[in-house]
């Protein structure tokens, strides 16, 4: 079967703008277009339109879902098949905050209790969720299942105490490393400040610490533009003034 644009707008749940905007980038191009001028979009692309709602509802970005739907390599089953395992994964996730939902309505009426720590089990799975969405390939990659396992689990075992603990060292890094970037010297006193709380904080995370792995992860936060982005935000190279500091600190620097 055939659809015009406008038909498999509504078919799909997406306006027409989105699909002539998928057509521009070269994302998904229509199988022809008639003598009137009409977009028309044949099974191909409509199977396609599915994969990318799929991957969109999966968080990712319309660049790397290209990326995904142009690799010659591309397994239009392999990726049904994984489709399914991270929505599985996403409604693991949604049952444990409707439980947390629904235990926390029972202790408000008085009919059970409920520990500090089964309070936040829901949303600690859903940061970990998001951490391996977006990190889990690379950082796997790099430091190995077994270390992220642990890392996740360390994090799940959070008490509220070591959470309110860690957010705070998180504000304090970047406070004092905004105030170290305005010096410029990433040697100075409050710069290695910086680095230390940075050890601080990463030690709520990893199962054990050690330098070399903390200077990994300082040169990944240039390397990696994602990471990159976050701690340039409000000012252009203070991911790789964090890095020069961060080595200085653990002595890797080159």
């Amino acid at each position: 079967m055939e659809y015009t644009v406008n038909k498999l707008g509504k078919l799909a749940g997406v306006s027409t703008r989105t699909l002539r905007y998928y057509d521009e980038i070269g994302l998904l191009k229509p199988a022809r277009t008639n003598s009137s001028g009409y977009r028309i979009y044949g099974q191909a692309e409509v199977d396609k339109l599915q994969q990318i709602l799929f991957y969109k509802e999966l968080g990712l970005e319309l660049e790397r879902i290209m990326e995904i739907l142009t690799d010659p390599s591309f397994d239009a089953i392999y990726a049904l098949r994984e489709h399914r395992t991270k929505l599985l994964d996403k409604r693991e996730q949604l049952d444990l905050l409707i439980a947390n939902v629904d235990k926390t309505i029972h202790v408000k009426e008085g009919r059970t209790t409920m520990s500090d720590q089964e309070k936040f089990e829901g949303f600690k799975q859903k940061l970990i969720d998001e951490n391996e969405q977006k990190y889990g390939k690379e950082i796997r990659e790099k430091y190995g299942d077994e270390a992220i396992n642990q890392s996740n689990q360390k994090l799940q075992n959070m008490t509220q105490e070591d959470h309110e603990t860690v957010t705070k060292l998180a504000e304090q890094i970047h406070e004092t490393l905004a105030e170290a970037f305005k010096i410029g010297d990433p040697s100075s006193d409050i710069a290695q400040k910086a680095a230390d709380l940075h050890k601080q904080w990463l030690t709520f995370y990893w199962s054990e610490y050690s330098k070399e792995a903390h200077a990994g992860v300082a040169q990944m936060y240039v390397d990696d533009e994602r990471f990159k982005a976050y701690y340039d935000k409000n000012q252009e190279g203070v991911a790789e003034f964090l890095r020069d500091a961060i080595h200085i600190y653990t002595g890797m620097q080159k």
